[in-house]
């Protein structure tokens, strides 16, 4: 028997595929292009935008017919309803051969899911938001999370992974704050490659989303317009992206739902292909965000029917439709045999997807779907005990001014708020219990998730631990409130632990297409705080959120603050070792929180007429800035040493500094590398994150930090559009945050303004010794 080019695995993937592409059908290969969602809910309360207008429940009979071409993709057949993994895994096995076994060529469809925050599906490990990643400032450890997450769904059969969100956040009002890694493009782009490459080593393919912009929709709405300028765009909003690729290997791009300057990035060759394959040289598969490409008729109306939608995606370069089929099916078909459409649009996505589908495998032989066991476990106590981990380095002391933490063993704590008895409190919008279960009430929750009140009476079980809830995180009634006094007065502390619902699409205070119009506290949270402070008990603030919240109005009132932002299913063990001490807090902020809730929707990354002036009388300056954190010890930084103060604008510098903990405890410390440039021919932002360093010392311990600068990192686009370095005179700030610098130096780049290219650097080489030396050149690269 002979085997057909196609398959022969001694053959180049290209080849093979080649191969195979010319033996099939225009309809064989537009069914490469589309996903099918089995169901997906139309009665209007679904987990997407305008699912119930887009989705469609399929009969038996349609969905044997749409297989016999074969199928692009299967969406979410754990992340719809709850279902066993064991079980589960089987099913999607069983689908796999009935698709397999529909079609001439015997081709399975890639399954994808989403995993924002771990695997979404009933009974996996609910891991820290990506803004907790953001907060560990840690990509070693977001990398080990990602590679778990990532061999869980390789256990259950799954090869691609909606994830990481490498939105940059410009207002923190948007509601999907939660899902993104911060307010730096730096930190986004380091912490999110450490994502990336987690989930490839495990082999699946990770999708950067969402390409490009939609975080900076106007007046922070989900899907609203983007009105950001072309600089802010290319210094701003694509550099994490890049970074993703070219240091992550990610293997898919989301098509983001917005458009800019009215061109929907889903119909935009110049994003998706120019700029994406032409400069960049992506390899992989686009896909669109769900029911995006849809949308292009029905939301942005650039496009007068299903068919035009399919040519206007087709030709900017989407290669798959999410997550099921609309446009890319019959009308797709018909418009090509109508001369329409040109077929190589067809065949290039088409080729794109099968060399994928070749890389898993998925072309072989000897393919099968089944799972490697019939146990699947994906809350393995492994996997808890690194969400923990995550889950206590991503908590940011943000003040403790009379030294009220930790708690003393036996104290008497009151502990009052909406949080701090709901387990939901420690949950992203993605996770499956706030994602789907809400749907599914009769259904248990699957994991366990010990909420703060519970696990502070684990953790403290000396102390009289008391609680009152005060009020609902969005109900208006003040009613608990005297009960919340009486608590608080009877204790030597009272915890306010106040925060966020996740949810989508308003029935949360945060996650998808919640977004509000201001930073207040939700509901009545803050008259409750403001009730308990009036005690005159010392009061420490823990906030459980997915956004920053303006705290200026109790500036220099509370006894001690901690931020964590959703921290997972072991955040409350994680957040109650913080308070008692057992845990000494080491996470800085992603975001600024912001002093006043309204007027200045604001992030730290300004140039000179964004900050403070006497131009206005609002002051967005932050109550604690990007980057702050205190901790139980302390640190003193020493014997700053620099290389020369002239270099070339392709030389390198090199920054070192010893770091010593002075304390009487172990602790973290995280450096941070700023930039400052004072003239250039555009104007920049004040200061900006270009390095970091996390170090862990014990009590009189001493590391030497060294980063080697290269002045591509200065780099910006100019008023040509070129990426090019300016000579002239730079600043490089060692802070503890964006707005506290320990050390400056300066150093003057010499030379002609220089255009880069698409090899130029992106990251700040950093070595950590246990001896103080003389700063070196980094090695060649």
């Amino acid at each position: 028997m002979t085997t057909a080019p196609w398959r022969d695995p001694a053959l180049s993937a290209a080849a093979r595929v080649d191969d195979l592409l010319s033996r099939m059908t225009l309809q064989e290969k537009t069914a490469q292009l589309y996903g099918v969602w089995v169901g997906a809910a139309t009665d209007g309360d679904g987990v997407a935008p305008h699912q119930h207008d887009m989705a469609t429940d399929r009969t038996a009979d349609e969905w044997d017919e749409l297989i016999t071409h074969g199928l692009g993709q299967l969406t979410r057949s754990f992340g719809t309803a709850p279902v066993d993994p064991g079980l589960g895994a089987q099913a999607l096995a069983r689908a796999q051969r009935r698709i397999a076994g529909a079609g001439r060529f015997g081709i399975p469809a890639v399954a994808h899911e989403e995993c924002l925050a771990g695997f979404t599906a009933w009974r996996a490990t609910a891991y820290p938001v990506p803004l907790a990643w953001g907060a560990t400032f840690d990509p070693p450890l977001v990398e080990e999370m990602a590679r778990r997450i990532g061999r869980d769904l390789r256990s259950a059969g799954v090869h691609q992974g909606l994830a990481p969100v490498l939105d940059v956040v410009r207002d923190p009002r948007w509601g999907r704050v939660e899902e993104t890694i911060g307010e730096d493009p730096y930190l986004t782009g380091t912490i999110g490659t450490a994502y990336v490459r987690g989930l490839e080593s495990a082999g699946v393919i990770a999708t950067l989303k969402h390409f490009a912009g939609y975080a900076s929709s106007a007046g922070a709405r989900n899907l609203a317009p983007v009105r950001a300028g072309v600089r802010e765009l290319a210094d701003v909003t694509l550099p994490p992206f890049e970074m993703a690729l070219r240091e992550g290997g990610a293997r898919s791009v989301m098509a983001a739902y917005n458009e800019t300057d009215g061109v929907p990035a889903s119909a935009d060759p110049g994003l998706l292909t120019e700029l994406l394959r032409s400069e960049w040289g992506f390899t992989g598969t686009v896909v669109a965000d769900y029911f995006g490409i849809g949308f292009l008729q029905t939301l942005h109306r650039v496009a007068g029917s299903p068919a035009q939608a399919a040519h206007a995606a087709l030709a900017a370069g989407i290669d798959v439709e999410l997550p099921t089929v609309k446009c890319y099916g019959t009308p797709l078909v018909e418009a090509v045999l109508a001369g329409e459409v040109p077929e190589e649009l067809v065949d290039r996505a088409a080729r794109r997807v099968l060399l994928q589908k070749c890389e898993l495998g998925l072309l072989d032989e000897d393919w099968t779907p089944e799972p490697a066991t019939s146990h699947i476990d994906l809350d393995s106590p492994g996997n808890r005990a690194w969400a923990r981990r995550v889950a206590e380095e991503s908590v940011v002391l943000l003040d403790n001014p009379d030294g009220v933490l930790p708690l003393p063993p036996d104290a008497r704590v009151a502990v009052v708020g909406p949080r701090a008895a709901d387990a939901l409190a420690m949950l992203g919008c993605y996770s499956f219990p706030s994602h789907v279960l809400t749907h599914h009430p009769e259904v248990p929750m699957g994991i366990e998730i010990p909420t703060l009140l519970e696990a502070l009476r684990t953790e403290l079980p000396d102390a009289k631990v008391t609680f009152a809830e005060g009020c609902g995180v969005t109900d208006p009634d003040t009613a608990g409130f005297e009960e919340a006094v009486a608590r608080a007065s009877e204790a030597d502390v009272c915890l306010a632990v106040l925060g966020d619902r996740a949810g989508l699409f308003g029935r949360g205070t945060s996650g998808e297409g919640c977004d509000v119009t201001d930073l207040r506290l939700p509901g009545v949270q803050a008259e409750l705080l403001d009730a308990l402070v009036a005690t005159g008990v010392p009061v420490v603030l823990v906030l459980l959120t997915g956004r920053p919240y303006a705290l200026g109005r109790w500036a220099g009132r509370l006894g001690a603050v901690v931020q964590a932002f959703f921290p997972g299913e072991e955040g409350g063990p994680a957040v109650a070792g913080a308070l008692s001490g057992r845990v000494n807090p080491s996470g800085r902020l992603p975001v600024s929180v912001p002093r006043d809730p309204g007027g200045q929707p604001w992030t730290y990354l300004q140039p000179p007429l964004g900050l403070a002036g006497e131009v206005s009388n609002l002051d967005p300056t932050p109550q604690y800035a990007f980057g702050h954190g205190r901790s139980y010890t302390s640190f003193t930084w020493a014997d700053f040493q620099g290389t020369a103060p002239e270099i070339p604008t392709d030389g390198t510098y090199a920054l070192s500094l010893t770091v010593r903990n002075t304390g009487a405890r172990a602790g973290a410390d995280v450096v941070q590398l700023y930039l400052h440039d004072p003239v250039a021919s555009v104007t920049r932002p004040d200061v900006r994150l270009i390095g970091y360093q996390r170090v862990e010392l014990e009590p009189g311990e001493s590391r030497r930090v060294t980063f080697h600068f290269h002045p591509d990192l200065s780099s910006f686009t100019d008023r040509s559009g070129r990426r090019v370095i300016e000579p002239g005179e730079l600043e490089l700030r060692l802070a503890v945050s964006s707005a506290n610098v320990r050390h400056a130096e300066r150093l003057t780049l010499t030379g002609p303004v220089r255009a880069l290219s698409a090899d130029r650097r992106l990251l700040c080489a950093t070595e950590v010794s246990a001896e103080a030396s003389s700063p070196e050149e980094p090695p060649a690269p």
